[in-house]
Protein backbone atom coordinates (compact mmCIF):
# COMPACT_ATOMS: atom_id res chain seq x y z
CA UNK A 1 0.00 0.00 0.00
CA UNK A 2 1.08 3.29 -1.15
CA UNK A 3 1.42 5.98 2.62
CA UNK A 4 1.30 9.84 1.05
CA UNK A 5 1.02 12.58 3.65
CA UNK A 6 2.33 15.78 4.68
CA UNK A 7 3.23 19.15 3.59
CA UNK A 8 5.42 20.92 5.65
CA UNK A 9 6.50 24.49 5.09
CA UNK A 10 9.66 26.60 6.73
CA UNK A 11 9.61 30.82 7.10
CA UNK A 12 12.50 32.99 8.44
CA UNK A 13 11.59 36.62 8.00
CA UNK A 14 12.99 39.51 10.27
CA UNK A 15 14.35 37.78 12.79
CA UNK A 16 11.10 35.27 13.42
CA UNK A 17 10.97 31.85 11.97
CA UNK A 18 7.86 29.64 11.92
CA UNK A 19 7.69 25.60 10.45
CA UNK A 20 4.26 24.33 10.06
CA UNK A 21 2.51 21.22 8.66
CA UNK A 22 -1.03 19.71 7.72
CA UNK A 23 -1.80 16.89 9.29
CA UNK A 24 -3.35 14.18 7.15
CA UNK A 25 -1.99 11.10 6.85
CA UNK A 26 -3.07 8.93 3.71
CA UNK A 27 -3.57 5.18 3.17
CA UNK A 28 -3.97 4.02 -0.26
CA UNK A 29 -6.92 6.48 -1.09
CA UNK A 30 -8.28 6.94 2.37
CA UNK A 31 -7.49 9.23 5.07
CA UNK A 32 -6.42 7.62 8.05
CA UNK A 33 -5.61 10.30 10.28
CA UNK A 34 -6.42 14.05 9.90
CA UNK A 35 -4.87 15.66 12.83
CA UNK A 36 -1.04 13.68 12.87
CA UNK A 37 1.53 16.22 14.66
CA UNK A 38 4.70 16.33 12.31
CA UNK A 39 6.52 19.14 13.44
CA UNK A 40 8.09 19.94 16.99
CA UNK A 41 10.37 21.81 19.00
CA UNK A 42 13.95 20.88 19.59
CA UNK A 43 16.89 21.27 22.06
CA UNK A 44 14.79 23.55 24.76
CA UNK A 45 12.66 25.30 21.78
CA UNK A 46 15.90 26.90 19.89
CA UNK A 47 15.33 24.43 17.13
CA UNK A 48 12.06 23.41 15.01
CA UNK A 49 11.64 20.19 12.98
CA UNK A 50 9.56 18.84 10.79
CA UNK A 51 9.63 15.63 8.53
CA UNK A 52 7.84 14.29 5.90
CA UNK A 53 7.49 10.22 5.33
CA UNK A 54 6.67 7.03 8.03
CA UNK A 55 6.07 8.65 10.90
CA UNK A 56 8.22 5.40 12.75
CA UNK A 57 10.99 6.95 10.52
CA UNK A 58 10.75 10.66 11.20
CA UNK A 59 10.37 10.37 14.76
CA UNK A 60 13.34 8.00 14.78
CA UNK A 61 14.95 11.28 13.33
CA UNK A 62 14.01 13.29 15.06
CA UNK A 63 15.50 11.32 17.92
CA UNK A 64 18.84 11.11 16.57
CA UNK A 65 18.80 14.59 15.40
CA UNK A 66 18.00 16.22 18.95
CA UNK A 67 21.13 13.96 20.16
CA UNK A 68 23.33 15.54 17.67
CA UNK A 69 21.96 18.91 18.73
CA UNK A 70 22.45 18.16 22.00
CA UNK A 71 25.78 16.98 21.27
CA UNK A 72 26.71 20.06 19.32
CA UNK A 73 25.46 22.53 21.79
CA UNK A 74 22.44 23.70 19.57
CA UNK A 75 24.65 24.56 16.71
CA UNK A 76 22.15 23.71 14.13
CA UNK A 77 24.99 23.50 11.27
CA UNK A 78 27.11 21.02 12.68
CA UNK A 79 24.13 18.68 13.94
CA UNK A 80 22.43 18.71 10.96
CA UNK A 81 25.76 17.69 8.80
CA UNK A 82 26.07 14.79 11.30
CA UNK A 83 22.71 13.40 10.53
CA UNK A 84 22.60 13.36 7.47
CA UNK A 85 25.92 11.68 7.67
CA UNK A 86 24.66 9.34 9.95
CA UNK A 87 21.75 8.47 8.13
CA UNK A 88 23.54 8.12 5.18
CA UNK A 89 26.47 5.69 6.28
CA UNK A 90 24.56 4.01 8.89
CA UNK A 91 22.92 0.57 7.86
CA UNK A 92 19.27 0.93 9.01
CA UNK A 93 19.07 4.61 9.17
CA UNK A 94 19.67 3.94 5.42
CA UNK A 95 16.19 2.44 5.22
CA UNK A 96 14.52 5.10 6.49
CA UNK A 97 12.11 6.57 4.34
CA UNK A 98 11.25 10.49 5.32
CA UNK A 99 12.67 14.22 4.81
CA UNK A 100 13.09 17.30 7.22
CA UNK A 101 13.02 20.34 7.37
CA UNK A 102 15.00 22.00 10.29
CA UNK A 103 15.56 25.78 11.33
CA UNK A 104 16.40 27.97 13.96
CA UNK A 105 15.67 31.62 13.95
CA UNK A 106 18.12 32.35 10.92
CA UNK A 107 18.93 29.15 8.80
CA UNK A 108 16.60 26.59 7.64
CA UNK A 109 17.82 23.44 5.93
CA UNK A 110 16.27 20.31 4.19
CA UNK A 111 17.82 16.78 4.69
CA UNK A 112 17.48 13.28 2.90
CA UNK A 113 19.29 10.14 3.73
CA UNK A 114 20.83 10.44 0.35
CA UNK A 115 23.38 13.29 2.25
CA UNK A 116 21.66 15.85 1.32
CA UNK A 117 21.85 18.95 3.06
CA UNK A 118 20.23 22.14 1.00
CA UNK A 119 20.39 25.84 2.48
CA UNK A 120 17.62 27.66 1.66
CA UNK A 121 18.41 30.56 -0.55
CA UNK A 122 15.38 32.55 0.20
CA UNK A 123 14.82 31.54 4.30
CA UNK A 124 11.79 29.32 2.83
CA UNK A 125 11.90 25.46 2.42
CA UNK A 126 9.05 22.51 2.10
CA UNK A 127 9.29 18.87 1.87
CA UNK A 128 5.84 16.65 1.33
CA UNK A 129 3.11 15.66 -1.22
CA UNK A 130 2.01 19.19 -0.73
CA UNK A 131 5.55 21.09 -0.84
CA UNK A 132 5.88 22.42 -4.27
CA UNK A 133 1.91 24.37 -3.83
CA UNK A 134 3.35 25.51 0.04
CA UNK A 135 6.14 27.09 -1.14
CA UNK A 136 5.05 28.78 -4.65
CA UNK A 137 2.69 29.90 -2.25
CA UNK A 138 4.59 30.85 0.97
CA UNK A 139 7.49 32.55 -2.41
CA UNK A 140 4.41 35.21 -3.64
CA UNK A 141 3.41 35.82 -0.69
CA UNK A 142 6.48 36.58 0.89
CA UNK A 143 7.29 38.91 -2.11
CA UNK A 144 4.05 40.51 -2.32
CA UNK A 145 3.16 40.87 1.42
CA UNK A 146 4.48 41.96 4.55
CA UNK A 147 2.94 39.06 6.66
CA UNK A 148 4.76 37.33 9.54
CA UNK A 149 6.26 34.23 8.93
CA UNK A 150 3.63 32.96 10.72
CA UNK A 151 1.12 33.77 8.67
CA UNK A 152 2.70 32.89 5.42
CA UNK A 153 3.07 29.51 6.96
CA UNK A 154 -0.70 28.97 7.50
CA UNK A 155 -1.83 30.91 4.40
CA UNK A 156 0.36 28.86 2.22
CA UNK A 157 -0.53 25.69 3.73
CA UNK A 158 -4.52 26.16 3.25
CA UNK A 159 -3.71 27.62 -0.79
CA UNK A 160 -1.65 23.61 -0.51
CA UNK A 161 -4.99 21.68 0.88
CA UNK A 162 -7.21 23.41 -1.68
CA UNK A 163 -4.36 22.07 -4.22
CA UNK A 164 -3.26 18.87 -2.95
CA UNK A 165 -5.39 15.45 -2.20
CA UNK A 166 -2.54 14.88 0.28
CA UNK A 167 -3.01 17.97 2.63
CA UNK A 168 -6.03 19.14 4.80
CA UNK A 169 -6.28 22.38 7.01
CA UNK A 170 -5.74 20.67 10.17
CA UNK A 171 -2.50 22.91 10.75
CA UNK A 172 0.05 22.88 13.58
CA UNK A 173 2.39 25.71 13.54
CA UNK A 174 5.19 26.62 15.81
CA UNK A 175 7.52 29.60 15.99
CA UNK A 176 10.63 31.12 17.20
CA UNK A 177 12.27 34.42 17.46
CA UNK A 178 15.74 35.80 17.35
CA UNK A 179 16.02 34.91 21.43
CA UNK A 180 15.57 30.90 20.51
CA UNK A 181 11.99 30.74 22.39
CA UNK A 182 9.55 29.10 20.93
CA UNK A 183 5.14 29.45 21.38
CA UNK A 184 3.62 26.41 21.71
CA UNK A 185 2.22 24.74 18.58
CA UNK A 186 -1.20 26.31 17.09
CA UNK A 187 -3.88 24.32 15.19
CA UNK A 188 -6.32 25.32 13.29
Amino acid sequence: MIIRSTTVLAVLREGRGAIASDGQVTLGNTIAKRGAVKVRPLFKGQVLAGFAGGAADGLTLFEKFEGHLERYGGHLRRATVELAREWRSDRILRKLEAMMVVMDHKDIFTVSGNGDIIESDDNLAAIGSGGPYAMAAARALQRNTELSAADICRRSLEIAGEICIYTNDSVTLLEIEAGGSDTEGQES
